[in-house]
């Protein structure tokens, strides 16, 4: 018998899906296990894929549910990100406000669901999932931050093929590259603390997790 997940949360890609459910653990709540976790996340192949009527129409139907969440990048426009996603949403689900909250949405629906998004990196700023994470990064490693973003800069003026929208992933990966152990990926940079999983920067994102989830 497939199991019936009360609480989905659709992403981007599989980064996504990787990085949510350490960051949450390190906040003190137990993910549970792959089979069952407090929350199923399902990884689609980038924005127009997840952002679509049908998917999230389905979604919303799935046996049992209780919560549906859309986790995005602003990328370098996140106010027409939030009008893509509640124009695609207006005729599934009434009442969505016109401007997303900092806070992250949640919305509940006539039949009680509740909906739920955010918008990487705070709901406000331009950026994606790196640049929230980079948010992450200890106080004593501010200095090497600051000077690994000099280094890419300066990359770029020797040719680095590197375009403008990943630059905050390109500055992450320079500074994961210097740690111990060096390169590390983002989901065990959180789970092996070179990221700082509480760092209060992180409480936002986290409170809505867990007031859309109610854990």
């Amino acid at each position: 018998m497939a199991t019936i997940h009360k609480n989905l949360l659709l992403v981007e890609g599989e980064q996504d899906k990787r990085v949510i459910p350490y960051l949450i653990e390190a906040n003190g709540i137990d993910w549970g296990t792959t089979k069952n976790p407090i929350v199923k996340i399902e990884a689609y192949d980038g924005w127009q894929q997840l952002i679509n009527p049908d998917e999230i129409s389905t979604a919303l139907k799935s046996s049992g549910l209780e919560a549906l969440g859309i986790m995005v990048d602003a990328d370098d426009n996140p106010a027409g990100r939030w009008q893509s996603i509640r124009n695609t949403c207006r005729e599934i689900i009434p009442g969505l406000p016109d401007e997303l909250p900092e806070s992250g949405l949640i919305h509940i629906l006539p039949d009680e669901k509740k909906f739920g998004v955010w918008i990487m990196p705070d709901n406000k700023m331009q950026g994606m999932l790196e640049t929230f994470l980079s948010y992450l990064i200890p106080e004593q490693s501010e200095p090497l931050w600051d000077y690994a973003q000099g280094v890419v800069k300066e990359a770029q003026t020797k040719g680095a093929p590197l375009i403008e929208s990943h630059l905050d992933k390109a500055n992450i990966y320079t500074w994961l590259a210097w740690q111990h152990p060096p390169g590390r990926q983002l989901h065990n940079a959180i789970m092996e603390r070179i990221l700082n999983p509480t760092h209060p920067r992180s409480t936002v994102f986290i409170n809505w997790f867990k007031n859309l989830y109610n854990l």
